[in-house]
């Protein structure tokens, strides 16, 4: 949990590219690499639906 957010957020289970489960975080806060495509995202909440 970083100092910026209030509550804990799930981690993704699969690359949005590739659908491989073989993702790690990345170096910078809220990035992921996937070690089978070789790419790095990066996840952020925009807001609750409504």
């Amino acid at each position: 949990m970083s100092a910026g957010s209030p509550t804990p957020h799930a981690q993704p289970f699969y690359c949005p590219y590739c659908g491989e489960q073989d993702i790690r975080p990345g170096e910078e806060e809220r990035t992921y690499h996937c070690l089978r495509c070789d790419r790095l995202w990066e996840l952020r909440f925009r807001k609750l639906g409504g």
